[in-house]
């Protein structure tokens, strides 16, 4: 599973305080399923929640949120598209710690297809129990090219947080 770790990484990068104690940050991995379709192919999905953690946050959570959306536009984009999804697969709680800080945590619903595919040429002994395993990126958007970007989100004057998003192959 790829997502978890980009997720992390994309939320360090992009808010302040995660990127100056991004120890406070956590993500784990909750009700996870292989969902596999029986055909010939061993090629199944990871279907879980990500449950993200962040203790004693002290930054706004327009810096969380926005760049999470932003994620999940290029990672998840199905969640924007469907209309049940859209309703459902993002959730939060907010345990206030004091006038400053809370505990904050986010589960999100994801998926990550994986493409199990025989060898070159199945019917030779060498390469009939030979499989190569790949994660294939999330489609494009019909119509979108993506180009690198850089990103910032900003409230009343603050810089709340700031990403780069790499251009896609076409």
């Amino acid at each position: 599973m790829r997502k978890p770790a980009s997720l992390r990484s994309h939320l360090t990068a992009a808010t302040p305080e995660l990127r100056r104690d991004p120890d406070k940050i956590s993500i784990f991995v909750r009700e996870g399923r292989i969902v596999a379709a029986g055909a010939e192919s061993l090629s199944f999905e990871y279907s879980y929640t990500v449950n993200v953690v962040l203790l004693d946050y002290a930054g706004d959570a327009n810096a969380l949120m926005v760049p999470l959306l932003a994620w999940l536009r290029v990672n998840q984009i199905e969640i924007f598209e469907n209309t049940a999804l859209r309703q459902k697969s993002i959730r939060f709680e907010v345990e206030p710690l004091n006038k400053e800080t809370a505990d904050i945590s986010i589960e999100i619903d994801l998926t990550e297809p994986v493409v199990v595919a025989p060898g070159a040429d199945p019917t030779s002994p060498e390469t009939t129990k030979r499989y190569t395993v790949s994660s294939p990126a999330e489609p494009e958007r019909v119509g979108a090219l993506r180009v690198a970007e850089h990103w910032e989100v900003w409230f009343q004057g603050e810089l709340l947080a700031d990403w780069d998003f790499e251009a896609t192959e076409p």
